[in-house]
């Protein structure tokens, strides 16, 4: 008998989260599970109840989404296998016949009220914003009667029994970065188009030492994608970085950056080397091609072995 796949979610159903893992190529073979959290989604894949999770990783208009950042930073071992980006744009969901002055209080995600703060200005001066662990589950509030209206895709309307007030409300056309994250084990091959993601943090807090950790990768040529802080949560002033740099682990660059910031800084984590969504190609400048390096470690090899 054969077994279905089961991939973790943030839900309920109905959030961005869930189009995002529909819209994975292996999408429709897969079972979708809800959970009300990312860290339980990802805790789901950890315990082996899920084989992957579905997370969203970054707003194109709001940034990081903090709770992936830090669960698999701080959490147990997790890996990125693959990043897809999804358009998003945001409805107001009110219950049947619900006019729009007598929505007083709207309910969604942390990260959807600023893409959609414009419009709400502007229409529901005088509505009062609530959070939501979900845009679904801001939508299933309303549906309870708990909120007048909801921020969240229009195809969530007809699961919860609502309906489209307002359409199209976000204030400017945005993406938002999704990743499935597996258990840990070997990073998916080398495409020629990849990402990589670590976090890495300070060792002793000297002068200089966020640079020292860039001149890594600057001298290897390896171009940085993003770089954030986060709280360590250990005491104030206390920080970590998260990277994405272009390349793959297995490309002589990038891993000479990854040995350099082994040896020379500290809460150095590998979280995965994927396909780049966008599937834009680096720019290798000369000197640091995986031939070059290799003729570099030959020579070396050679003047050692009083070959030169």
């Amino acid at each position: 008998m054969s077994h279905t796949p089961r991939y973790a979610f943030l839900g309920p159903s109905g959030t961005f989260t869930e189009a995002a893992l529909l819209a994975l190529p292996e999408g429709g073979e897969v079972e979708a599970v809800p959970y009300p959290s990312v860290p339980a989604a990802f805790d789901a894949v950890r315990t082996g109840e899920c084989e992957a999770a579905v997370a969203a990783m970054e707003s194109s208009v709001e940034g990081a989404v903090t709770a992936t950042i830090d669960e698999l930073a701080n959490g147990e071992p997790l890996m990125i296998v693959r990043e897809l980006l999804l358009p998003v744009t945001f409805a107001l969901l009110v219950r049947p016949g619900t006019p729009i002055d007598q929505v007083k209080t709207v309910a969604s995600h942390p990260v959807a009220e600023p893409q959609c703060r414009r419009w709400l200005t502007r229409q529901l001066p005088d509505t009062r914003w609530e959070t939501a662990a979900s845009n679904a589950d801001a939508a299933r509030q309303v549906r309870d009667g708990v909120f007048d209206g909801a921020l969240a895709g229009a195809f969530t309307a007809a699961r919860y029994g609502l309906e489209v007030l307002a359409d199209d409300i976000s204030d400017t056309a945005a993406q938002t970065r999704f990743v499935v994250v597996t258990r840990p084990g070997r990073p998916t091959a080398p495409t020629g188009v990849d990402k990589t993601s670590i976090t890495v943090g300070l060792r002793d807090n000297h002068p200089g030492e966020l640079m020292e950790i860039l001149e890594e990768f600057a001298g290897r040529g390896v171009n940085l994608c993003r770089i954030e802080s986060r709280p360590t949560g250990e005491a104030m002033g206390k920080y970590y970085f998260f990277i994405d740099c272009e390349g793959h682990v297995e490309e002589e660059r990038v891993g000479e950056a990854l040995q350099g910031l082994r040896r020379n800084s500290g809460r150095l984590r590998f979280l995965g080397s994927y396909p780049r969504a966008d599937r834009q190609a680096p720019s290798i400048r000369p000197g640091t091609t995986d031939a070059e390096f290799v003729e570099a470690r030959d020579w070396l090899a050679d003047v050692r072995g009083g070959n030169r």
